[in-house]
């Protein structure tokens, strides 16, 4: 049984001219954006998830050589309550010292340093740190299209969550401060099980109408598979656009991140976040031997099996794929190479250890 006439014509002619065939029926190439934005979140998302504490100074050198490999997009911290993430609790020592480096000097003003800042206080703490000179360009705020798992993330309600958002965006920008509204729960939450793809159009939608000047929409769980990744993306574009600013976040729970990227890329998104090492997952809720509030149960068996798309592997898998990301991606893979000396362990990228094909044998 053959898909299309056309290909069983080729098939019957294959026994006359078989490499005839090979050309004839030669895929069609891939239809996907030529160009791309990947943003770093290393140091937020995925030290967050780690049980010991990451040195400041660690954290400043990932910084410094994520803008000097041209990472143009950067989350550096979480402005939230440190007694429940220590692991932030040199929220204001980093963004000083990243501001004050002299190693990147010459790059920082062309990047967009985020942080953090789920509730009113948080959003206080980086308006205070942007006024004294070294806060974040950009905050992100957050709602999950399941109530339930919304209301464990903020500990609001999510008609509560919306006006807060509101008032705090408007603070934001009146100190200079651009806003992500990130969506949650997409695809699936691990509290209530499915969820409705529609509801997450209509949130991206309120995001834009109270003033957010990008969207996230985020596979907190991995419950993404790729045929729903196109799905949705190709219902964003067609409901609400402005694919510039809409960004894409995949963690790979299951083993699925690259491809969902690849699905994303056919929908045409060309904003993704990734993390060296695919490290990250929910914040932990032992750190240094002590337990912490975190985010209180795990929502997974095993907190190791956890994480987002590896940066290393996204990048190469572009490179080799000929869409551009204007990063150095030799600088890419010895940077997670570093990490994993950070953290202590061997992490998940496979590029670091297997390196970029090389160009001679693809004939590019």
């Amino acid at each position: 049984m053959f898909i299309n006439s056309k290909i069983n014509m080729n098939y019957h002619w294959s026994f006359l001219n078989p490499f005839a065939t090979l050309v004839a029926l030669n895929c069609k190439e891939m239809k996907y954006p030529k160009r791309v934005t990947i943003g770093d979140i290393t140091v937020r998302d995925g030290y967050q998830h780690e049980e010991k504490f990451i040195p400041t100074d660690a954290k400043l050198w990932m910084l410094e050589n994520l803008l000097l490999a041209g990472f143009k997009n950067i989350e550096v911290t979480n402005f939230g309550n440190p007694k429940g993430m220590p692991q932030f609790s040199d929220a204001d020592e980093l963004f000083k010292k990243i501001r004050t480096s002299k190693k990147v000097a010459h790059v920082i003003d062309e990047a967009s340093l985020t942080a953090i800042t789920i509730r009113e206080r948080s959003v206080e703490r980086a308006i205070e740190a942007k006024l004294n000179g070294f806060g974040p360009d950009r905050i992100l705020l957050m709602v999950s299209t399941s109530e339930s798992h919304h209301k464990k993330n903020s500990g609001l309600t999510l008609d509560q969550y919306w006006k807060m958002a509101e008032e705090q965006i408007k603070k934001a920008h009146a100190a200079g401060i651009k806003v992500n509204g990130t969506v949650s729960t997409i695809w699936g939450c691990p509290i209530e099980g499915p969820t409705d793809l529609n509801k997450a159009i209509d949130f991206t939608q309120r995001w834009f109408d109270i003033g957010a000047d990008d969207v996230e929409h985020a596979d907190h769980d991995g419950s993404a598979s790729p045929d729903r990744v196109y799905k949705y993306y190709s219902m964003l574009q067609e409901k609400v656009g402005m694919t510039h600013k809409q960004i894409v976040h995949f963690h790979t729970t299951r083993g699925w991140g690259l491809a969902n990227v690849l699905a994303a890329l056919q929908a045409g998104m060309t904003n993704f976040e990734a993390t060296m090492g695919g490290i990250g997952g929910q914040p932990a809720n032992f750190v240094d031997g002590v337990p912490v509030a975190g985010t209180g149960s795990y929502y997974y068996k095993d907190p190791n099996l956890v994480g987002l798309i590896s940066t290393e592997d996204l990048v190469v898998m572009l490179d080799e794929m000929g869409i551009e990301t204007n990063l150095d991606i030799d600088k890419v893979l010895e940077i997670g190479q570093m990490n994993e000396r950070i953290v202590g362990r061997r992490l998940r990228s496979e590029a670091i250890k297997n390196g970029r094909i090389p160009k001679s044998l693809t004939g590019r």
